[in-house]
């Protein structure tokens, strides 16, 4: 073995760890297989399900064989801290010693720091600070299973450094499942890297199906249903009741565990409620995990899942639901959308009933609703905003992440939309290749839209106060209750809520270190300030209030969702992205003439997205922060019936001002008429008889003689009115200008010369009859042309006429003297012969002035009546 791995003959004395350490766990037994395969393959999986002791003694026991440091990459922070002081009290010793960990805004490590606990984000900054990891002989990810994005890349960056720089690194995945194969694969490159595998010693757990008792709304980005929750705190008091031991309860967030926590308020003089998730102190954190001097309910989120073990626990009560992120890519809305849990956490969750003793497991669904669940949770990289994993792609060089060791290759439509973010923000160039300023924004450690808003808010606002609203939105949870932002930064900076106000002034710390160190505590004006985009007439920033100088952060974080009232007074806005927005009912933000958003989120389906933490700006804020979306353009175009012209500024899709464009280009304008036309219909034309006719006898022509004849269906028309409409289109400037077009007119510049010639003589208007009449032809229906005729005006007539070159036969409607029609008929001759007979005997005593010869064909025609006699 290299240096980094130590001899390989036996553990290095010098170093031991594991030996100190005489809990015996089921992970013990394995534990020399599992430092042979690292020891020759320098990679592998160690597969062991919740409660074997993977994350405790597996990272001791390769600490017994490397001379270099173990850091060993868990994906939260709670269980990080959790993980390094199990360890740390398995050996004796205080955190900080031969085990440590480093989580963002707090590290305790000393030199004697065999063993590293860090979450997989710090190791990823690592990886891009030095990929060749020096000092450290071995990398952990424990439960990559999870697949959040820190994990993926934590396993790809390691993977390639450890092939390219590093093949002396042992690395190491570990997963609670058994589908370890894809992970083999990654791991092994050409051979697939040796799995080693633990027996679990869970204990038996009991399910128990307990559905609420009346349907509830289904989970989503809103809140959780009341309903349920309340079940769920009867649930946890039944629990109680039924069995001995602490209870462990699944929720999706520490919204959820607050309002239960607050439904069991009455059994705190007897039990001991305490909560447990990601937005805690550690101290708090701490305390659910330590026993307590009575019995106690734990209210956690997912974070109890795994990692974690809660001692006492023999009952657990799950809420069967978990909190994801989703990205909404057409809308650039971002959210934690509630939804069911997977089998398989289902699974992980009921373990933790059985780690000490048999237990019992409340699953607050069906049986029949258990088997319609997933059987896993979708990985992080299928369904979240992909910004952030992008800009990690970039600075790694790989902008595509091809022949990188992803578990999963990002989707392509997150991943473009992404890039472009990152375009925009100026992170990369236009072939995704990371720029300085785009390693700035990756070195400031937050999503890169918020980085982009701390480095560009700085100057405008004052570092200070930059730092302060950027780890509020990246400690969004810490702002408490309501949609005021600015409320909770004032409650913030006033310590109402103790706890949470430490994680964000932590926070706050950080992003205010990573700033220059001659960077303005308070904002500059003039020329400084005047430097961003959309600044003109701005007063210096320094003036600015603390609402005003939050919007402008926000919206420099999120120029898409400034939004502007739609009616004044009202809780219904649009924002610059094209995106509705709406307040809540009895938001004091509602009337704000203008709000910087900095959480919204739309469920599938509805009309508008719900605004859930905004801060009121003005326009000039709105202008400053989302410049490059302010623009200034000359529109021609159909609206509201008519021809608009007109002068706009918008921002983004809010327009700011218009005004008259008195001398439109006249090409636009008749690209707007034809707008106009294909939206309305040909029916803004003036449609006289002898258009119609002329339209009528071009389809007969069309249908009878052949596709060289114009086609003068709607569609055909619309399509080829550039053409027949050219000069009328040219000349007119609105839509009561189309009213005085010469339809007719126009129509006839559709025929070629050769059927112009001879349209009178194939589809004749008009067809003198043997009275010397010249009747109309009915075009109507082009199968058919109709002549409507006096009889007596056809005596005389052999046949009926024929026309299309003697294609088709007229129908001749045959009038009685009164024009009521008395015959229809092609053949003529047949009619004379036996219709006619009939017709005359039934009409002459009728119309006793009007001729009827016993022989028509014969007869002389005639349109007028017979003198009376005297």
């Amino acid at each position: 073995m290299t240096s980094a791995a130590g001899e390989a003959s036996g553990p290095v004395r010098d170093w031991a760890v594991l030996s100190d350490v005489a809990l015996d766990l089921p992970v013990r037994p394995v534990l020399p297989a599992l430092v042979a395969a690292l020891d020759a393959a320098g990679a592998g999986v160690l597969v062991a399900p919740p409660g074997t002791g993977k994350t405790t003694l597996a990272p001791l026991a390769v600490a017994d064989r490397v001379t270099g440091r173990v850091v060993i990459a868990q994906p939260r922070r709670v269980a990080a801290r959790a993980a390094a002081r199990r360890m740390a009290e398995l050996l004796g010793e205080r955190v900080g010693e031969r085990v440590g960990y480093a989580v963002r805004g707090e590290r305790r490590v000393g030199p004697s720091t065999r063993v590293e606990v860090v979450t997989t984000g710090l190791l990823v900054r690592r990886l891009h600070r030095d990929p060749e990891l020096p000092g450290t002989g071995a990398v952990l990810l424990d439960e990559c299973h999870e697949r959040h994005l820190d994990a993926d890349l934590a396993l790809a960056f390691t993977v390639e450094a450890r092939a390219t720089l590093r093949p002396d690194l042992w690395l190491l995945a570990m997963s609670a499942t058994p589908d370890t194969d894809r992970f083999a694969a990654l791991l092994g490159g050409d051979t697939p890297a040796p799995v080693v595998r633990a027996e679990s010693a869970l204990h038996p757990v009991r399910r128990i199906w307990a559905p609420p008792p009346r349907p509830v709304a289904p989970p989503g980005a809103g809140p959780v249903d009341r309903a349920l929750l309340d079940h769920v705190a009867a649930t946890v008091r039944r629990a109680l009741r039924e069995h001995d031991g602490d209870v462990l309860v699944f929720l999706p967030g520490a919204g959820e565990i607050a309002a239960v926590t607050g439904r069991l308020a009455d059994l705190r003089d007897t039990v001991a409620l305490l909560p447990l998730h990601g937005r805690q102190r550690g101290s708090e954190q701490d305390a659910a995990l330590r026993p307590a001097d009575r019995r106690r309910v734990v209210l956690a989120t997912a974070l109890a899942e795994t990692s974690l073990t809660v001692p006492g626990v023999r009952v657990v009560v799950d809420a069967g639901l978990s909190r994801v992120p989703r990205i909404d890519l057409a809308r650039g809305l971002g959210a934690l959308v509630t939804v069911p849990v997977s089998r398989a956490a289902a699974t992980q969750r009921a373990g933790r009933a059985g780690r000490e003793a048999a237990g019992a497991v409340y699953r607050c669904w069906s049986a029949a609703t258990h088997e319609r669940l997933p059987a896993r949770a979708e990985p992080e990289i299928a369904t979240a905003d992909l910004t952030g994993f992008a800009l990690e792609l970039a600075a790694w060089g790989r902008p595509d992440g091809v022949g990188l060791a992803l578990p999963d290759a990002p989707p392509a439509a997150a991943l473009t939309v992404a890039r472009d973010t990152l375009k925009t923000l100026g992170a990369v160039d236009a072939d995704g290749r990371i720029t300085a300023r785009g390693r700035a924004i990756a070195a400031a450690g937050a999503h890169p839209r918020l980085a982009r808003a701390l480095l560009d808010g700085a100057v405008r606002v004052g570092a200070d106060r930059a730092a302060e609203v950027v780890a509020l939105l990246a400690e969004e949870s810490a702002v408490g209750p309501g949609d005021d932002l600015v409320a909770g930064w004032r409650r913030l900076r006033a310590g109402v809520d103790a706890g949470a106000t430490a994680r964000w002034r932590t926070e706050v710390r950080r992003l205010r270190a990573v700033l220059p160190v001659d960077a303005p505590s308070e904002g500059r004006g003039g020329a400084d300030a005047a430097a961003g985009p959309g600044t003109a007439g701005r007063a210096g920033s320094a003036e600015l209030t603390d609402d005003l100088a939050a919007g402008l952060l926000v919206g420099l974080a999120y120029p898409e969702r400034l939004a502007r009232v739609r009616r004044p007074g009202g809780s219904a806005y649009l924002m610059t992205g094209g995106t509705a927005g709406e307040l809540a009912a009895g938001s004091g933000l509602a009337g704000s003439d203008w709000l910087a958003v900095a959480v919204a989120d739309r469920r599938p389906g509805a009309p508008s997205a719900r605004i859930r933490r905004a801060t009121p700006v003005d326009e000039a804020t709105a202008r400053e922060a989302a410049g490059p979306l302010l623009s200034t353009r000359r529109e021609v175009g159909w609206a509201d019936g008519d021809v608009v012209a007109r002068e706009v500024t918008r921002l983004g899709a809010i327009e700011l001002l218009q005004r008259r464009l008195d001398r439109p280009d006249r090409a636009e304008v008749a690209e707007a008429l034809l707008t106009g036309l294909r939206q309305e219909g040909l029916t803004l034309l003036p449609w006289t008889p002898a258009a119609r006719s002329l339209r009528e006898r071009l389809a007969f022509s069309r249908q009878h003689l052949g596709a060289e004849w114009p086609d003068v269906g709607d569609e055909a028309l619309l399509d080829a009115a550039p053409t027949w409409l050219g000069p009328e289109l040219a000349s007119a400037r609105r839509r009561a200008d189309l009213a005085r077009v010469d339809v007719a007119s126009a129509l006839r510049r559709l025929l070629p010369w050769r059927q112009a010639a001879r349209l009178d003589e194939l589809a004749p208007e008009r067809i003198e009859v043997p009275s010397g009449s010249r009747i109309r032809v009915d075009y109507t229906d082009p199968a058919a042309p109709v002549l409507a005729v006096k009889l007596q005006e056809t005596f005389g007539w052999p046949a009926a006429p024929r026309i299309a070159d003697g294609r088709v036969p007229v129908l001749l409607h045959l009038l009685s003297p009164a024009g009521r029609p008395v015959a229809v008929t092609a053949d003529l001759a047949s009619f004379w012969r036996t219709g006619y007979p009939q017709v005359r005997s039934e009409l002459r005593g009728r119309y006793p002035r009007h001729p009827w010869p016993e022989d028509p064909g014969t007869a002389t025609p005639t349109r007028r009546v017979t003198p009376r006699r005297r």
